[in-house]
């Protein structure tokens, strides 16, 4: 009876090297899903890392905002104790599924009270949401890891459960007289 050698199994190197580039990938992903963005020395800073709100570009500041809508939700202001409360209910002119301004060049003449978001916004309004990547950057926080400009994609916003996307609705047809029946609770700082 004759034995036949079996050559030993081995992983080829190319598919070793890939599996360890995968790997790394993946670490470096996990790492790079923390709350802020952390970028090495070696690397070009982005511009929100490299500037402070005060000195963006128009275009540079209109970028940072995320697209999760909160702050078009209807506010409710208590007028005896200046208390601010959150609605479900949005402008009409967002459009809830995009979480974007339908008619975002002409948003102060179709609706005189919709306000800018500018630096002097972004230090007094107490409602913006804790997630809010102005407010972020003002308080010394980086943005977050679903923000766009961190992940590259524009849905990672509603991904993560921060847009309105799947719970507010439009302000339109509902009755002066029963906003009250959409508030969600209280702004807080």
């Amino acid at each position: 009876m004759s034995k036949t050698r079996q050559p030993a199994t081995k992983t080829a190197p190319t598919a070793k090297r890939s599996k360890r580039a995968a790997q790394k990938g993946v670490e470096k992903a996990r790492s790079a899903a923390t709350d802020d963005a952390v970028w090495s020395d070696a690397e070009v800073k982005p511009f929100w890392e490299a500037k402070r709100l005060s000195q963006m570009t128009a275009d540079e500041w209109d970028s940072l905002c995320d697209g999760c809508g909160q702050c078009c939700l209807n506010k409710i202001e208590e007028e005896d104790t200046g208390r601010i409360y959150l609605t479900r209910l949005s402008c009409s002119l967002l459009d809830i599924d995009s979480c974007r301004c339908k008619d975002y060049t002409n948003r102060f003449q179709r609706m005189p009270d919709c306000l800018s978001i500018d630096m002097k916004a972004v230090k007094k309004l107490k409602w913006l949401p804790e997630s809010c990547a102005y407010r972020r950057l003002n308080e010394g926080r980086g943005l977050a890891w679903w923000h766009p400009l961190i992940s590259g994609d524009p849905d990672t916003v509603h991904q993560a459960g921060v847009s309105v996307r799947d719970w507010a609705r439009s302000e339109a047809g509902v009755p002066l007289d029963e906003i009250e029946r959409y508030i969600i609770g209280e702004a807080t700082s």
